[in-house]
């Protein structure tokens, strides 16, 4: 038998060694390049360079898709965009189970029942009160056409007829007291709402029902400088109703002032409605002060021993 054998050596020809040392050498002067940067403070440099850059073009993008006006810019010729809305605020809407000062947290359920800020002063009192009509199908929609502010005393302050931005389907005159012809010279409702707004800013404000007047302006005020006497269960204990129970400006007028109001077949009158809603702040003032303090001072005391665990 014949047999045939192969030997094969396999080595590397000459052109592989020189790719492996071309590739070793472009390595090693990267690593070279990379290491004088590390050393020299070059390399964090562009590295922060980098960063940097990627902030501020975030911060570009976010800048351009911000809307104009502080606010949702629906509304331009609003007094003050950011806060105004056509829609309640569920935050600061008061809670009906939220008027007992059994608990320290009361005011955080009912924001409008907070005592002011020290740091505020003495804040000058106004009565607010608005009468509304219908726009839309039917006056399904409430738009202000009327608003009245009384002082402390009483005195008016301001009281004019509004001509609402939409046309007025139902004057609902029964309850309004507004005619057609009281909205023919009427004052514009941009004009009026930058007027009223003045007059309330900085001012304690009370209301019965004040939220739905508020929703009427397109305007919000500060909670702790609200007082809403559909609110205060010291004026339900005067009037023998249940504290929790919402009553009527005018079931509350006749029970704790012996005042009948609301009475004439002419329809309201927001004058003499603002005029009552101070009187029946006025009969608890001191006492509603006195407990929203106290309720104001033990939260604060609360926080802070939960702080300091």
């Amino acid at each position: 038998m014949s047999g045939l054998m192969l030997n094969l050596v396999c080595e590397s020809g000459p052109a592989g060694k020189a790719g492996k040392s071309r590739g070793n050498s472009k390595h090693g002067r990267f690593l070279g390049r990379r290491h004088y940067m590390e050393h020299k403070g070059l390399l964090k440099d562009k590295q922060n360079k980098k960063r940097n850059k990627r902030i501020q073009q975030k911060k570009n993008k976010k800048s351009k898709n911000a809307p104009l006006n502080g606010g949702d810019g629906s509304n331009p010729d609003a007094i003050f965009p950011k806060f105004t809305s056509c829609l309640p605020n569920k935050i600061n809407e008061p809670s009906s189970s939220a008027n007992s000062f059994s608990t320290a947290g009361t005011s955080r359920r009912d924001p409008t029942h907070q005592a002011a800020p020290r740091t505020l002063g003495p804040l000058k009192y106004v009565a607010l009160d608005c009468e509304m009509v219908g726009t839309g199908p039917k006056g399904c929609c409430s738009e202000l056409a009327r608003c009245s502010i009384v002082s402390y005393d009483g005195d008016v302050i301001f009281d004019k007829f509004i001509k609402p931005i939409n046309p007025v389907t139902d004057f609902r005159t029964r309850w309004s007291g507004v005619r057609r012809q009281d909205l023919f010279n009427a004052l514009p409702f941009h004009q009026a709402q930058k007027e009223i707004v003045k007059i309330l800013t900085g001012k304690m404000v009370v209301g019965h029902a004040v939220n739905n007047d508020f929703k009427a302006l397109k305007y919000f005020h500060p909670a702790c400088q609200t007082r809403d006497t559909s609110r205060i269960p010291l004026l339900n204990q005067k009037a023998g109703l249940p504290e929790h129970e919402t009553v009527s400006l005018k079931r509350l007028s006749k029970a704790v002032l012996n005042k009948d109001i609301q009475s004439g077949k002419r329809g309201h009158s927001s004058v003499e409605d603002a005029k009552a809603t101070m009187e029946l702040y006025k009969v608890v003032e001191n006492m509603w002060e006195q407990k929203l303090t106290a309720l104001s001072l033990s939260e604060k005391a609360m926080d802070l021993a939960l702080n300091q665990k």
